[in-house]
């Protein structure tokens, strides 16, 4: 039995998950595979009434599930910074979910903003490390509010993280078996220090990969090509603050926020998975917000519990609903956020 803890959280976020699982609860029963969900209420409206992000024992709770279903995270009432560093941070550090994994994939009948390019042009995938780097918030203040202010935050890695996030790309880049080639995006003519240690944890590595060729583009490069030339890419792997860039321009580049899924992932523990875009708040309750990352971030899930067919099914229903869709921005589908769960669903 495979335990599913759902975190619905804010906004248009009860909504798209709503979907997801009714597509997820679709293909369980279509491939047999069993699944059971718990619900938690973290998010904007429980710390507003409660005054925490999570509670005592909620990593540890989270931690015997076999992964988490997120919806979004974010709440106007609430300011920046103190849900996200609370409970998405928090849970990713915590729980060890070491690899962020974006698929940048452009759908039939998705809209790109980049001309002339196809399907055929845009499919990679970006692992960005999830962990370390400039999030782990290193640093401080120093005579904070007087016109002498300084403010320092430091990118910290390990040797153990670099190397296991950039043996996980080459792993992938070899299972994908597309283009075989791994682009390690950097900015190793600056950052001498932190950039050093991957660009040389990348070569070492690259040697027990001969079949993967290993690649290099500093980051601004890379949003260059990924703008120019989408169809040079197979799998990047980056640092923690690039990768949090270039996932952004890669949801762009698929035709929104509304196709974007992703995934926390621990190999050996719990991973989480969700849909790129934010809480949405001005569209919560019309039914008009687009639940097709929700539903790949679901199909995502079921890929990492080892169900493989079930999620290329999902992939396959979801293209096809989306082949009916007018568009992918709220309220333009063609549909209702509950209609696209509907055919999707009944697509399996």
């Amino acid at each position: 039995m495979h335990r599913i803890a759902v975190i619905a959280g804010d906004g248009t976020g009860p909504e798209v998950v709503r979907e997801g699982l009714k597509v997820v609860k679709a293909a369980s029963k279509k491939f047999s595979i069993p699944l059971s969900f718990t619900e938690f209420d973290y998010g904007g409206a429980r710390y507003l009434r409660t005054g925490e992000t999570l509670p005592d024992g909620a990593v540890e709770e989270l931690r015997s599930f076999s992964a988490i279903y997120l919806g979004a995270i974010g709440h106007p009432e609430v300011k920046p910074g103190i849900l996200e560093t609370g409970i998405l941070l928090r849970l990713r550090f915590e729980l060890d979910q070491y690899i962020n994994l974006r698929p940048v994939k452009l759908y039939p009948n998705v809209e790109t903003p980049l001309a002339n390019k196809k399907p055929e042009d845009i499919d990679f995938v970006i692992v960005r490390e999830n962990v370390e780097g400039l999030y782990i918030g290193a640093g401080g203040f120093l005579k904070k509010g007087t016109a002498d202010e300084v403010a320092i935050q430091e990118m910290v890695y390990t040797r153990k993280s670099v190397e296991r996030c950039v043996r996980y790309a080459f792993d992938l880049a070899r299972k994908r078996g597309k283009m075989k080639k791994l682009t390690l995006c950097g900015k190793t003519n600056v950052l001498t220090f932190c950039q050093d240690l991957w660009w040389r944890t990348f070569q070492e590595v690259a040697k027990e990969y001969p079949d993967i060729t290993a690649d290099y583009a500093h980051v601004d490069a890379t949003t260059m090509w990924m703008v120019k030339n989408p169809e040079w890419f197979d799998v990047i792997v980056t640092e923690n603050m690039f990768g949090d860039i270039i996932t952004d321009l890669g949801a762009m580049v698929q035709g929104g926020m509304g196709v974007a899924a992703g995934g926390n992932i621990n190999p050996a523990g719990v991973s989480m998975f969700e849909p790129i875009g934010g809480s949405a708040p001005k569209y919560t309750g019309q039914n008009v917000i687009n639940p097709v990352a929700s539903i790949l971030a679901g199909a995502m899930m079921l890929e990492q519990l080892g169900h493989p067919q079930a999620a290329a099914a999902v992939e396959r229903s979801v293209v096809s609903v989306i082949g009916r869709m007018k568009s992918m921005a709220a309220g333009k589908m063609g549909f209702s956020t509950s209609e696209i769960g509907d055919m999707v669903a009944a697509g399996l």
